[in-house]
């Protein structure tokens, strides 16, 4: 069972950053794709971000394209969202997800983390 863990959310003024960290408990993270989604209180999850197991392909929802940055270290079990220039429709809480295939469809991750809150203030 693998565990993940997210932090680094918190309490910003538009056009503020934040880096989220995602650790992971398993010793082959680097087997596994990873994405970062996003859910608004009443409002579906959606995909945010997602990265290969080298971390060289990488994909992103249009709407944070040239903001948010995916990035992973795989010798520290980490994926990271680098996130800049926030607009308050960023507001939602921050899930990283691992699954086995390059994708930006929740249904084909198999484990998630609990999340951490992310707030633009306008």
């Amino acid at each position: 069972q693998v565990q993940l863990v997210e932090s680094g959310g918190g309490l910003v003024q538009a056009g503020g950053s934040l880096r989220l960290s995602c650790v992971s408990s398993e010793r082959t993270f680097s087997s596994y794709y990873m994405g970062w989604f996003r859910q608004a209180p009443g409002k579906e999850r959606e995909f945010v971000a997602t990265i290969n197991r080298g971390g060289v392909m990488k994909s992103y929802k249009e709407s944070v394209q040239g903001r948010f940055t995916i990035s992973r270290d795989n010798a520290k079990d980490t994926v990271y969202l680098q996130m800049n220039n926030l607009k308050p429709e960023d507001t939602a809480i921050y899930l990283c997800a691992a699954g086995r295939s390059f994708s930006t469809q929740a249904q084909d991750y198999d484990y998630w983390g609990q999340g951490t809150q992310v707030t633009v203030s306008s």
